[in-house]
């Protein structure tokens, strides 16, 4: 079904595995476009509660491949039929997103990793605001996630001077969620992405809009549709369950609906 990237889905989990290894998962238009049916898939499919995003080999995703880059392109057409497009169908996805980032992370692999919920982080990974050092500004919603997970300076300083993060420093600015040594880091990842494949999934689906929406409403709408979410939520069989389980004293099984 896939040429430039694996998808399987196991334990309630969606698994998007970059797959351009030789040029360190460097993004085409075909991998876009894959990237974007993925996950759309993954949206649609009640099996998967949650999706994570990772790169084969030893990068996670080293940005746009150089070598589809010429003279006459219109880069900002390109970000408009092939990054735009993805970003999009990240951000509309209600179910949490795990960008697993197994090694460097550069340019719009940089944007990859922000456009999801969790990011968590092999200690040989690194993050790097590439884009200026071939006089381009960041894009794929580099700038609008950035400066909200580390506030306006410290995003100014990663796209400007586009120098790179090690893993603990991206720790330490609050962009990694978890830090896992190597020896531990397929483990870790699969623990970390079953433990949110099994919570109430509508639940979070709902944060996620909320938290968007939080961004754009006065607070007295905000408040209203606060109360529409609520009224959702609380018809959920999790719930239900949730609810039970706490009066029952015991850890409660949620499917997701």
């Amino acid at each position: 079904m896939f040429e430039t990237i694996r998808y399987n889905v196991k334990d309630g989990v969606a698994w998007l595995r970059l797959n351009r290894p030789d040029k360190l998962n460097a993004f085409i238009g075909q991998m876009n476009r894959e990237i974007k049916e993925a996950v759309k898939e993954a949206s649609f499919n009640e099996e998967v509660r949650c999706v994570v995003i990772t790169g084969e080999g030893r990068a996670f995703c080293s940005g746009q491949d150089l070598s589809e880059v010429n003279e006459s392109m219109d880069h900002g057409q390109v970000l408009r039929d092939h990054y735009g497009p993805m970003m999009k169908q990240i951000m509309q996805c209600e179910k949490p997103i795990i960008a697993a980032v197994n090694g460097v992370a550069a340019g719009a692999g940089f944007s990859l990793a922000l456009a999801c919920d969790f990011r968590l982080a092999s200690e040989k990974a690194s993050f790097v605001n590439a884009f200026v050092h071939v006089g381009l500004i960041p894009d794929s919603g580099n700038l609008y996630f950035l400066p909200k997970l580390i506030g306006h300076a410290k995003a100014a300083e990663l796209a400007i001077l586009g120098e790179k993060v090690s893993a603990d420093q991206a720790f330490q600015l609050g962009l990694v969620t978890k830090m896992i040594p190597l020896d531990q880091w397929e483990a870790e990842v699969e623990k970390f992405a079953i433990r949110l494949a099994n919570m109430p999934t509508k639940a979070i689906g709902l944060i996620k809009r909320y938290l968007n929406l939080a961004n754009d409403l006065p607070f007295e709408s905000f408040l209203e549709r606060e109360a529409e979410g609520q009224r959702i939520a609380g018809l959920t069989a999790d719930h239900r369950e949730g609810v039970s389980a706490f009066l029952e004293k015991r850890k409660p099984a949620f499917t997701g609906k």
